[in-house]
């Protein structure tokens, strides 16, 4: 976990000082609400704090950031649709919530697509201005980039060596994710069970699920790796994420204010983007050594290569355009 010097240092001295000699403006802050389903005591969580803390002491105190932890906005569906509303201002969000901002951004995460994090670099470098484009026409600002973690399939009381491992299985599908649906359907003979983040913890607890794939960071943070025995060692995609705020509230703010907020912004993004990776490795590296590790043979990677291909293509057929997923392709070779 971020320790509260090493963030202050990850933002930079002369991010969270300017301002403060200022005179204190007697006038109500304007309060920035955000959402995001971290816990407040993550490394998201920390990292958070710092900025707010940040944008305080630059703003003279005339600007502060609220957030709420742990999904009390609702799933990202949710948070996605407040900021449409004017509800809340902005939000910490995965690809699943950038999909409901623009749908082509989820296709980064395309199950065995990109599986390192340097070519989900390149690759998210490649269509940075057409994804930010459909993100700024759907009235939003990406304030910036920012990881979740490496993927990995977990499950309890079984091995998941292959896809067909999954089947008659209960595997957790994120109820707004539009791949996984597509995933599960050419796996075939599984009936995934759709939740909100908030309900998986609950559904791991009563045995209504048994796989989970995620990061084995947001797996800790979020508690569910304490009810899973057995992790798979490859990893399944890269989890990503961003900071996003309504592009009206935003234009709302004074010129000064506003480039505070993107400032800043950018800075806490590029902070979580190095702190998570270090992190979800730190974290893998934990649950190897609470689980049953699984080591996929090359026939194994074989037959999931071949799933994830057939996912692809089924994507292709509506979900996103073949010219997406023909460009993203391209740049995972």
């Amino acid at each position: 976990m971020m320790k509260r010097r090493d963030a202050m240092k990850v933002l930079g001295a002369a991010t969270l000082s300017a301002g403060l000699g200022l005179e204190r403006k007697a006038r109500a802050a304007e309060v920035i609400k955000i959402g995001t389903l971290a816990p407040a005591a993550s490394p998201w969580g920390q990292v958070f704090k710092i900025w707010a803390e940040a944008v305080k002491k630059r703003s003279n105190e005339g600007v502060e950031l609220q957030f709420f932890w742990n999904g009390q906005q609702g799933d990202e569906g949710a948070m996605v649709g407040k900021m449409k509303d004017g509800q809340l201002d902005g939000a910490a969000v995965t690809a699943v919530g950038l999909g409901k901002i623009h749908k082509p951004i989820l296709a980064l995460q395309t199950p065995g697509l990109f599986t390192t994090w340097a070519k989900l670099d390149a690759a998210r470098d490649a269509m940075k201005g057409e994804f930010e484009k459909g993100v700024n026409d759907a009235g939003f600002s990406l304030l910036g980039w920012g990881d979740v973690g490496a993927a990995h399939v977990m499950s309890k009381g079984f091995a998941v060596k292959t896809p067909d491992d999954i089947k008659g299985k209960k595997p957790y599908m994120w109820r707004d994710d539009a791949i996984q649906p597509i995933l599960f359907q050419v796996i075939g003979g599984i009936t995934p069970v759709p939740l909100n983040i908030p309900e998986v913890l609950p559904n791991l607890n009563t045995g209504a699920i048994d796989i989970v794939i995620a990061p084995a960071l947001a797996a800790e943070q979020l508690q569910w790796s304490s009810k899973l025995d057995t992790i798979v060692s490859d990893n399944a995609g890269m989890a990503i994420g961003a900071l996003v705020i309504s592009s009206k509230r935003l234009a709302a703010l004074s010129e000064e204010n506003r480039n505070i907020i993107t400032e800043t912004g950018k800075v806490a993004a590029n902070a979580l983007t190095k702190k998570i990776r270090d992190e979800d490795a730190a974290a893998f590296a934990r649950l190897k050594g609470k689980m049953t590790v699984v080591d996929l043979s090359g026939d194994d990677k074989a037959k999931w290569e071949a799933t994830f291909k057939a996912t692809r293509d089924r994507l292709k057929q509506g979900t996103f355009s073949a010219d997406l997923m023909g460009k993203l392709e391209q740049l995972a070779r």
